[in-house]
């Protein structure tokens, strides 16, 4: 029997060491990319008809939004729409307990305190129910994310903000190009951030932006992330009026996401069948499951995909389960406990209790708890969930059924 040491495993598995899986790098690039970056370089960095404009045109046309701002990255973009947004210190804004933390560092950095309401059953977001539970007459705003790709069911939280007069806006960073009820992920709101780093679906180098439709919303986000809050006074020259930032896409960033927007709908396309194909295959085996996709998903621009394990029919970890199977040849399998942002950000709850800004009364009204408490369903959905980061476009129907067998092979190793 094999000790279970990773090593030992890979050599008993009834698969090769290595399958013939690939892996998310080297990323597949447009192919316009080196004539656009080579402009770049060739107008010497020309301030006049830049690389970026030429983005957020193309970006919010395929979008079919009004407005796009670029920016260097998904964490500037969410910052710069809790700024636009114009709350106030120790407002309230809800979003799901399981995200990435740049989901919520742009609220911590602007004096806003997050609260996470918990997730809906069996499902990696929250939904318009557990919402509910949190609203306050602090609450200001509902950041919605749509994890790993799965867009959350929108009509009704959007229903749930319209009774509290609550702004809704979409964290899109992991579903770009997802489609909801004939919608695209990042149009059913009053704004959205997306995220172009190099790992995520569009990966460029770096790079994000926001998008709106929201005329006055754009220019007050230009203005703050893009002005630096400054404006031209004759005789003087630059005033700042405002704290600004200076939260722009740099031009060969542009160049390379343009190259990406030009070959993203086939890739996201392509990820769609495989994902749904693989999670058939997964579901066949017994005490694994796939994350269900709701009806209302008609495109799951997948980031990652992802398994659950049933801890009572086998005799490892989750933990243990996810190196065997990197061991077998998936690359990037592990946990996703991180993604728990109560326990992931562990600083709130210290803050929390101690009362740092805006913790402190005022600007806040009330006590607030970050732990395993706060979110129990959330909790205890991450604890037997295992991801990997390798599943891309680059999937066939083949490579999900090495995939998934691979899976059967960790499973009936550790059948309890």
């Amino acid at each position: 029997m094999p000790s279970g040491r990773p090593e030992e495993l890979a050599e008993n598995s009834t698969c090769p060491p290595k399958p013939p899986l690939p892996e998310r790098f080297p990323r597949t690039i447009g192919p316009n990319a080196m004539r656009y970056l080579a402009e770049v370089v060739e107008s010497g960095f020309s301030r006049t008809d830049t690389m970026v404009e030429r983005f957020e045109g193309a970006f919010a046309l395929e979008l079919g939004v009004k407005h796009c701002i670029a920016t260097p990255g998904c964490n500037p973009a969410l910052q710069l729409l809790a700024v636009a947004l114009q709350f106030e210190p120790g407002d309230e804004v809800i979003v799901s307990p399981i995200t990435d933390y740049g989901s919520i560092a742009g609220l911590v950095k602007e004096n806003l305190i997050p609260v996470f309401a918990d997730t809906a059953p069996d499902s990696v977001n929250f939904s318009a129910e557990t919402i509910a539970e949190c609203v306050t007459e602090r609450t200001r705003a509902i950041l919605v994310v749509h994890m790993t790709g799965l867009i959350c069911d929108m009509d009704p939280i959007n229903r749930l903000a319209a009774e509290h007069r609550l702004v809704v806006y979409e964290d899109v960073c992991q579903a770009v190009f997802g489609q909801y009820k004939g919608r695209l992920a990042g149009t059913m709101a009053r704004a959205a951030a997306f995220s172009f780093d190099s790992e995520k679906t569009m990966g460029a180098d770096l790079g994000g932006c926001l998008v709106t439709d929201d005329d006055q919303l754009a220019e007050r986000a230009r203005f703050i992330g893009h002005q630096r809050g400054g404006v031209q006074q004759p005789g003087f020259g630059r005033a700042h009026l405002e704290a600004g930032y200076a939260f722009r896409m740099p031009q060969c960033t542009a160049a390379t996401c343009l190259a990406q927007l030009e070959i993203i709908r086939e890739q996201v396309l392509q990820r769609d069948k495989m994902v749904r194909y693989l999670s058939q295959l997964i579901d066949e085996i017994p005490g694994v499951a796939s994350f269900t996709i709701p009806d209302y998903v008609e495109i799951y621009s997948a980031w990652m995909f992802s398994i659950r394990i049933d801890r009572d029919q086998f005799t490892c970890t989750p933990d243990e389960f996810a190196k065997q199977m990197s061991a077998a040849g998936i690359a990037g399998a592990g946990i996703g406990k991180y993604y728990l942002m109560p326990l992931g950000a562990a600083f709130l709850n210290e803050h929390a209790e101690v009362g740092v800004y805006p913790f402190c009364t005022p600007p806040a009204s009330r006590r607030y708890r970050y732990d395993e408490t706060t979110c129990p369903r959330a909790t205890a959905f991450v604890d037997n969930w295992i991801r990997w980061l390798s599943f891309s476009e680059k999937y066939t129907r083949q490579h999900c059924e090495i995939a998934s067998q691979i899976v059967a092979d960790v499973a009936r190793r550790n059948r309890s």
